[in-house]
């Protein structure tokens, strides 16, 4: 793995500057999804509904189906994850529980029929013929490049982690039981047929996957059988269960999710922290002690009056705020989420070329959709002298093979700068294209150390 560089007061990085040429191009083949941007891949991905119309009508509110009886996108469907792709894999090297699941549905609950250790493909494939069981593969991302290309561009237009799971069953069986999920699913069907039954939620927009007892679920609300090329979108909370049916070929389709811990509430739960700690700096009565013996008794009625007066300050205080501290979910995000699609003989992007960008050089702004600008406290400072920092992450340098992985002890790639320069990299951020000596900064010195160092992160082109 990469050692994270330390940025410098300044923002200039300590280590070498790396030399490989960022390749960024689009794999060949018969794709009818249309990559040219974040939203027109998505459109392209629930023809011929409108994205206003889906929002409007169906996210966070109805499931939504599309059986399109189309030839062309079936065959790409087909193309991004086959049941034969399975042996090269596993010559790869995938293990039970990290990588795969082999599971089946048995008198309404799941029985998890792994082996220990490194997969192999015979005796995967003997478990799926001789004991009907379904094989659950995880983070197809990390693998086939064409569910890398859609997933990362679904990250950039939801602004979430956007997660996948391919699930192979075989004729007459089912893998999983009835349940619902804590995150926004997208079925693609990729081979063969899945018959699926949906029942009306019994907790909206869930926060927590549960399974549901066959005997209480009372009629589907839909009922239907995908077929390739076809796709399944439904909210999160919503109860499914899916089988293949007897008689057929197996069936293959992969689970596109998102905007788990994604809500408002969980927004306003990371938010409030950072608004907290900075009124707190000025208001004398956030900082006082709360009444003795508080956290041993029921909580009184003046402790509930007061806590009511410290958010109705926090209420007023948010209204005039332009900006928040910087907030977990936005690092969360930008640590975990997938690098940008790219195509190219290294493991990660690397600097535009070797033409240093100087005082007398254009220059703007390259892979935008996945670059965070915020502020936040001095990190190393004691919390009496914090003060604010402008910080930059990105995901430019984020490993695909663990995303989604559920790898915690990940660091953020960025850089940091003196809030006087929020002015200049407003003015690059804003901008299709901008001279350097005309950005606001006071000395020739500082512009010229700002650019440099967002072009050794990749985050400019000297044009």
């Amino acid at each position: 793995m990469p050692k994270k560089a330390k940025p410098t007061q300044n923002g200039k990085e300590e280590g070498p500057v790396p030399r490989k040429q960022v390749k960024v191009e689009a794999v060949g083949g018969a794709s009818t999804l249309d990559f040219d941007s974040p939203s027109s891949l998505f459109e392209s991905l629930i023809s011929p509904i409108k994205t206003e119309t889906f929002f409007k009508e169906f996210w966070e509110k109805k499931p939504l189906l599309l059986q399109r009886a189309d030839p062309a996108r079936a065959a790409y469907y087909q193309s991004l994850f086959r049941l034969t792709d399975l042996k090269r894999l596993c010559s790869q090297g995938i293990y039970y529980g990290r990588d795969v699941n082999v599971c089946r549905c048995v008198s309404g609950k799941k029985k998890v029929l792994n082996k220990d250790g490194k997969v192999h493909f015979l005796q995967l494939r003997k478990d799926f013929d001789q004991k009907r069981a379904t094989i659950q593969f995880h983070q197809p991302q990390r693998f086939k490049d064409e569910l890398w290309k859609i997933q990362e561009k679904l990250e950039c237009y939801f602004g979430s982690l956007v997660g996948s799971n391919v699930y192979i069953t075989p004729a007459g069986s089912q893998g999983l039981p009835p349940h619902y999920d804590d995150v926004e699913v997208f079925i693609l069907q990729l081979e063969g047929e899945k018959h699926w039954r949906l029942y009306a939620p019994t907790v909206a927009l869930a926060r927590e996957y549960s399974v549901k007892s066959e005997t209480r679920l009372g009629v589907p609300m839909l009922e239907f059988t995908l077929k390739p090329g076809d796709l399944l979108y439904f909210p999160r909370g919503t109860i499914h269960q899916a089988d293949t049916p007897a008689g057929l070929a197996h069936s293959t389709h992969v689970t596109i999710s998102t905007y788990q811990n994604n809500s408002w509430g969980d927004f306003l739960l990371d938010a409030i922290s950072g608004l907290v700690f900075d009124t707190a700096k000025e208001d004398v009565e956030l900082r006082s002690g709360i009444p003795r013996q508080l956290l041993m008794v029921e909580t009184s009625a003046v402790a509930t009056r007061r806590l009511s007066g410290f958010l109705r300050t926090l209420a007023g205080r948010l209204e005039g705020t332009k900006e928040l501290l910087s907030s977990e979910m936005k690092k969360d995000f930008i640590t975990h989420r997938l690098p940008p699609y790219y195509v190219g003989e290294g493991t990660e992007l690397s600097t535009p070329g070797v033409k240093l960008p100087t005082l007398a050089s254009t220059v703007r702004l390259q892979f935008k959709d996945h670059i965070i600008l915020t502020m936040g406290p001095d990190e190393n400072q004691p919390d009496e002298a914090q003060e604010k920092m402008v910080y930059i992450y990105h995901s430019l340098k984020n490993r695909r093979e663990i995303h989604m992985m559920g790898s915690e002890d990940i660091e953020p790639h960025g850089l940091r700068f003196p809030l006087s320069h929020m002015d200049a990299l407003k003015q690059i951020w804003n901008s299709s294209a901008i001279s350097v000596k005309n950005l606001k900064l006071t000395t020739d010195e500082e512009k010229e150390s700002l650019v440099l160092s967002l072009w050794t992160e990749c985050l400019i082109q000297v044009i």
